[in-house]
């Protein structure tokens, strides 16, 4: 029986073209879809129906360290689209080491992180909202012992 192996670093996020790096300790990426694919309604006499949602809309929750080079990028990005609406940007999530992968055609900055200054190194909580997310979740291959 094999082992199987989790790296983050095997993990790349593209935006716009760009990799973004400089991820904080804990949850660095957080993707999840805005509905559920489907909605159930049981009736009086116990039947359930279901209806599928066509919402494949969804966010992706970027925490990185205060002192990542990707701030400057992704604040870049935000005031380019509050100016002019052009900052609507590609989003790849693909892990090098598994088979998950996630993209979006169209990904936008929802609001600026809070930025908090103190004694030890903060972090920058970036959420963008993200049009037609398509994502497969993997895992990773075993390792032969």
């Amino acid at each position: 029986m094999g082992v199987r192996t989790y790296d983050f670093k095997k993990y790349k996020l593209i935006m716009g073209g760009v990799p973004i790096q400089g991820f904080a300790d804990g949850t660095g990426i957080l993707l999840e879809r805005s509905e559920d694919m489907f909605s159930k309604v049981s009736g009086a006499d116990g039947n359930v129906s279901r209806a599928k949602s066509n919402d494949t809309s969804g966010r992706l929750t970027i925490t990185l360290k205060q002192t990542s080079p990707s701030n400057d990028y992704l604040s870049a990005i935000a005031e380019l689209d509050e100016t002019s609406n052009d900052g609507v940007i590609p989003m790849l999530l693909k892990d090098f080491n598994g088979t998950t992968i996630a993209t979006a055609p169209a990904a936008w900055c929802v609001k600026k992180p809070n930025t908090e200054l103190a004694k030890e190194i903060t972090n920058r909580e970036w959420a963008f909202d993200l049009a037609e997310l398509l994502y497969t979740v993997g895992s990773n291959p075993e390792q032969p012992s």
